[in-house]
């Protein structure tokens, strides 16, 4: 078959006409807090963070763990400090970190001292559950003296017996009443240095509690759905809520939740930014279902190139389509794509034809291209280099 070469406006299909302009996000406007030199709220860049699943205690391992989600993408880290060894060991684990560290705290506050003299970023807590007035004073001070903020985290599994008792079961409401019953809490103490979250495994009422919070306060919102589920569900299940959410112009960090290794949670968090044009600081590589109309093995060349291009710390869009309806107008448009035929494919940059390249030389010639790019600066709204 013969691979016609044919620019984004000479492309005969449909798909290809005339591009559409995309409006951009209109960000709610929230409070600004800061977490280990990484800002939240305001306009700043979207952050993504996961929790490490090892036990605290073993700092090898926990700190291990950390360094593969940075090299995932992670802006920010959550620990448990929940016994007196992790209380122990999070001050070797801060300072082995090269991003903040945030020390998940319930129901004892004087882990959640001891975290916060060891140096954490951040301290995710309820002040309700952490016992009497003193206690959460003693917590809330030792905070604000570090200018360290709190996460104020409710969730749908673990609300007050009162409110879900005057609720009759979780609802947006009911989380919401949780959520500000905290923040007065903070805000008798005179804390107002909060980012709140209202998460539940119900996606539709993690939506609607999101909502709420972001029309009634100006608190920076962090997003999640909680308890997702495997890989392929959680997935799903947290593109749909936090997607929603995101492209509402609601939220400034999101934890995807799955049952898998933290840094697969980092790589999803990344992908629903970048689906949304929210960030890319990576290879964003976009290829096409396939169909009879395939003439290339492009299951093993997107395979080879994706594992190529895993460490690629470069904004690059790259497109790799298969066929001559969509895949000339498709590839041209990206920063570097291919449009395959029988053996053979046209190689794009920045819409240019480059060169024809055989079957067997494209996995090589995009990579190559792709190393050699040289990328414009982007969109102020992605995620912290």
């Amino acid at each position: 078959m013969e691979l016609p070469v044919l620019s984004a406006q000479q492309s005969t299909s449909p798909d290809n006409l005339q591009p559409m302009a995309t409006a951009p996000f209109r960000r709610r406007r929230s409070r600004q807090v800061n977490v280990g030199g990484i800002p939240i709220g305001g306009n700043a860049p979207i952050a993504v963070q996961s929790m490490t699943k090892t036990k605290t205690a073993d700092v090898e391992a926990t700190v291990a763990q950390i360094l593969r989600c940075v090299d995932a993408g992670a802006d920010i880290m959550r620990v448990t400090v929940n016994d007196w060894e992790a209380a122990e060991a999070i001050r070797e684990i801060v300072r082995r970190s090269p991003i903040p560290i945030v020390a998940d705290i319930h129901f004892n506050h004087i882990f959640a001292l001891k975290a916060i003299e060891a140096g954490v970023a951040k301290v995710r807590i309820n002040p309700g559950n952490i016992g009497s007035r003193d206690r959460i004073k003693q917590v809330l001070m030792a905070a604000k003296e570090r200018g360290i903020p709190i996460r104020i985290g409710v969730n749908s599994g673990s609300l007050e017996k009162d409110i879900l008792e005057k609720h009759g079961y979780p609802t947006a409401e009911a989380l919401f009443e949780s959520a500000m019953r905290h923040v007065e809490i903070a805000n008798d103490f005179g804390f107002e240095d909060i980012v709140i979250s209202v998460k539940s495994t119900d996606v539709r009422l993690m939506i609607e509690a999101y909502r709420m919070v972001a029309e009634r306060t100006d608190y920076p919102l962090h997003l999640g759905v909680t308890e997702a589920g495997t890989t392929r569900v959680g997935t799903i299940k947290s593109a749909v809520g936090i997607g929603t959410l995101l492209a509402e112009g609601i939220g400034d960090t999101i934890r995807v939740s799955l049952t898998d290794e933290p840094e697969e949670e980092i790589r999803v968090g990344k992908e629903i930014l970048r689906s949304l044009g929210l960030a890319q600081r990576s290879v964003e590589l976009i290829a096409c279902p396939t169909c009879g109309r395939i003439e290339v093995d492009l299951f093993s060349i997107v395979r080879q190139i994706e594992e190529r291009v895993k460490g690629i710390r470069k904004p690059v869009k790259v497109a790799l389509l298969g066929c001559v309806v969509n895949g000339p107008g498709e590839a041209s448009e990206a920063d570097i794509g291919i449009a395959a035929g029988r053996g053979v494919a046209i190689l794009y940059r920045k819409g240019e034809v480059i060169r024809r390249v055989k079957e067997e030389e494209i996995v090589d010639a995009v990579v190559e291209e792709i190393l050699n790019f040289v990328p414009e600066e982007h969109n102020n709204l992605s995620t912290h280099s």
